[in-house]
Order: C-alpha cells, then sequence, then structure tokens
C-alpha cells in the first residue's frame, strides 16, 4: 500500500480508538470505585451495554422542544469526534492536527457546550436551565484558564500545533520546567471541571439541584440520550489523552513510524489505566464542593496557569 495513506488510515483507527476506548475508560474508573467502596461491580464492559440498551428504546419529546433539543445530541456527539481526530492519541501524524490547533480545539468543545446549553434551556424546565447557566459559569471561568495552561505548553514548543507540540515535549530533554509542572497542575484542575468529576460535579448523582451537566439530560431519552452519554465518556477519554499528549507524550507513535502504532496502543493503555486510578483515588475522598465554591476553584486553575507562563519568561 502507497505511504501516502498511512496517514489517513491512522486517523481513521484513532477516531475508532475514540469511539471504543471511552465507554471502557468510563467502565474502568466505575468499576475500581465500586472495588474501593466495597461494592460489587457490573463490569467494566457495563457502559456499552447500557449505550446498546438506549440505542433500541424509544424516543420520548415534549410538545414544545424545537430543531435545537433534537439536533443537538448529534452536533455535540459530532463535534466530540472531531475534537477527538485533532488530539494527537496513538500517532502525531495526522492529517486533521495539520489544520487545527489548540485553539480551534476549545472553539470544538465550546461549540457542543453551547449547543448542549441551548439544548437545556430549550424545553423549559427549570432543571435544565439551571444547569445551562452553571455550565456555562465553570466554562466561561474554565476556558480562559485551559488557554493559558496549554499556552504555557506551547511556548516551550514554540508552536501551537498539538501534534507539534506533542512531538517537541516527546523529542526534547527529559528536564523539570516549573513552567510545564505548573501548567500540569492548573491543567488537571481543568479537567476535573470540564469532565464534571468530583468535586466540581457528581456524575453519578442524581440530586437535581446539585446537578450540572446532568441536569442538561434529564428531558433526553432513547438514541439522543446513548449519543449525549456517549459524547461525556469520550470528553472524558479525550481531556485524558490531551494531558497525556502535552505533559506525558513518550509511546505516542511519531512521524513515518507505523510500526510504533501497537506500542502506542500499549502505552496509552497503561496511561489510562493509571488515569482510572488516580480519578478514584481523588473522589473517594473527597465530597462535591457547593456550587459558589466553584469560581474558587477554577482561579486556582488559572493562577497557576499564569505562573506557569510567568515562570517560563523569569526562569526559562
Amino acid at each position: 500500500m502507497n505511504s501516502r495513506y498511512f496517514p489517513v488510515l491512522i486517523e481513521g483507527l484513532q477516531v475508532a480508538t475514540v469511539l471504543l476506548a471511552a465507554p471502557l475508560l468510563a467502565g474502568w474508573i466505575r468499576m475500581l470505585r465500586c472495588r474501593a467502596q466495597g461494592r460489587r461491580s457490573a463490569g467494566i464492559l457495563q457502559p456499552f451495554r447500557d449505550l446498546s440498551k438506549l440505542f433500541i428504546k424509544d424516543t420520548v419529546l415534549a410538545d414544545n422542544a424545537s430543531w435545537i433539543f433534537t439536533s443537538a445530541p448529534y452536533v455535540v456527539f459530532g463535534a466530540t469526534v472531531l475534537a477527538g481526530a485533532i488530539i494527537p492519541i496513538i500517532s502525531v501524524d495526522l492529517p486533521l492536527s495539520e489544520t487545527a490547533d489548540v485553539i480551534a480545539l476549545v472553539a470544538i468543545f465550546a461549540i457542543a457546550r453551547f449547543f448542549m446549553a441551548l439544548a437545556g434551556m430549550d424545553v423549559g424546565t427549570a432543571f435544565g436551565g439551571m444547569g445551562a447557566s452553571r455550565e456555562m459559569m465553570v466554562a466561561s471561568l474554565a476556558e480562559p484558564a485551559m488557554l493559558m495552561s496549554v499556552f504555557t505548553v506551547s511556548l516551550v514548543s514554540r508552536t501551537t500545533s498539538l501534534s507539534h507540540m506533542a512531538h517537541a515535549v516527546m523529542t526534547g530533554p527529559v528536564v523539570l520546567r516549573p513552567s510545564l509542572a505548573f501548567a500540569f497542575v492548573s491543567f488537571v484542575l481543568l479537567a476535573i471541571a470540564e469532565t464534571g468529576r468530583i468535586p466540581v460535579d457528581n456524575p453519578s448523582t442524581h440530586l437535581e439541584l446539585t446537578m450540572i451537566h446532568e441536569a442538561m439530560l434529564l428531558e433526553y431519552s432513547g438514541r439522543r440520550l446513548a449519543l449525549m452519554e456517549w459524547a461525556s465518556m469520550m470528553k472524558l477519554f479525550l481531556f485524558t489523552s490531551l494531558g497525556v499528549a502535552l505533559f506525558f507524550p513518550w509511546g505516542i507513535a511519531g512521524r513515518d513510524t507505523v510500526s510504533m502504532i501497537p506500542l502506542a496502543f500499549l502505552s496509552l493503555a497503561i496511561k489510562l489505566a493509571l488515569t482510572g486510578v488516580f480519578i478514584v483515588a481523588v473522589e473517594i475522598r473527597l465530597a462535591k464542593m457547593r456550587v459558589f465554591r466553584i469560581p474558587e476553584f477554577l482561579g486556582m486553575a488559572f493562577l497557576l496557569a499564569t505562573l506557569g507562563m510567568l515562570s517560563f519568561f523569569i526562569l526559562e
């Protein structure tokens, strides 16, 4: 086969990886959490069973639901898959990564969040509107901090392309940079907030007054709910993969190294397993914070990202 088609095949393989590995990561975290709390687990494949059940169920729509409510799941799912095609997960040799950088990635996530918030308010329920307003509050504080955190890595690598950033960190000298240390801690805090994990949000809660992300999905059912849940799983997987690509890219296949793809999958599996252990270790020891404490949490993330950028100019 002509070598010029390898990047296209790798792109398709990565998209398939995002679609299949995201439910596996969610199932791994649920299984670890159940074991840590002394409960029996449904298994790592339970998210696949939940999604398949939702896809075959009938869809119930409110009488006043508009085209925004019905089309939002497809927009959110498509935007999330597109983001998965940009982030270097198994290889840096991706065709779409040459046309999109970290600013485009943040914009794609913003499009998905925008349509999700519109869908939450479209039906006119109290909990949907409350969840949408809380989601926008988190977004207004998290997105600037996210850009500051990633821009710190871009200063080190002298580019905003995700593939080039991962390649620069992977091929550069392994040294402890204060700027990257601050940026990494900031990114971890932001990833927790963006993916709705404890202590910012609780993805398994059933208390409407404490919901953020789940409150916008209460009116969905059937295949549309399956797409929303699948997109949420992929978002957790993508933020994990983005953190790996920016700060721990070793193991990702480089350019013109197709033979490293199996090693890249093994490295990705190990990193995801360790990430699941870290998430569970944090969540079983912390409680969900009050909504009015979230700005302080995200303000700390922005401060750490700013310190990372300043330390680059002062110390490096």
